[in-house]
């Protein structure tokens, strides 16, 4: 049972394979990924990209799929780009935010003295608008884990969640 996924490359981007590094480059900027792994094979011809295997184990098809959809998101993200959006929640101490280089300051979280920080990854684009924080760039990845890092540093700990909702949340992806 083997298994093929095939990728189309979108008008205005340039896909190149060289050994196991492949990167895309389009209009809003490049993106470099490894996709070694054993036994899968990826082959670019300008028109598509695709992912094969030989084997019929579960993990190595698993990684077929996974390698579809990094290609496909890094087509996306060169082309469209990735936007997120948060919502900052709270209920009696309102949450002051701080964009500061490559960090976000959140303070008066819970009315706690000291600022709780959230590191911005490199290639994404914070902005603080209101009760709300866009975050964007190409790399679906790091806009992603930028966002689990705000999410994270506003966790409550020792408290109930279902009384303490206070925090910055994912309201959108895409």
């Amino acid at each position: 049972m083997a298994s093929v996924r095939k990728v189309r490359i979108p008008d205005g981007v340039k896909v190149k394979l060289e050994g196991t590094q492949l990167s895309v480059t389009g209009p809003k900027g490049q993106l470099v990924r490894s996709v070694r792994f054993p036994q899968v094979n990826v082959t670019c011809d300008g028109k598509e990209i695709v992912i094969a295997t030989e084997s019929s184990r579960k993990e190595i098809n698993a990684m077929v799929g996974t390698y579809e959809a990094h290609a496909k998101n890094m087509c996306r993200g060169v082309t469209e780009g990735f936007e997120y959006r948060m919502k900052v929640v709270y209920s009696h101490f309102p949450i002051q935010l701080k964009l500061q280089g490559q960090r976000l300051e959140i303070a008066n979280f819970l009315g706690e003295k000291k600022a709780r920080y959230a590191d911005i990854a490199t290639g994404v684009t914070a902005k603080v608008a209101n009760d709300e924080v866009i975050l964007t760039g190409i790399d679906r990845e790091q806009v992603g884990n930028t966002a689990a890092n705000i999410e994270h540093a506003t966790h409550i700990r020792y408290r109930d969640p279902r009384v303490f909702q206070d925090g910055i949340y994912m309201v959108q992806r895409g």
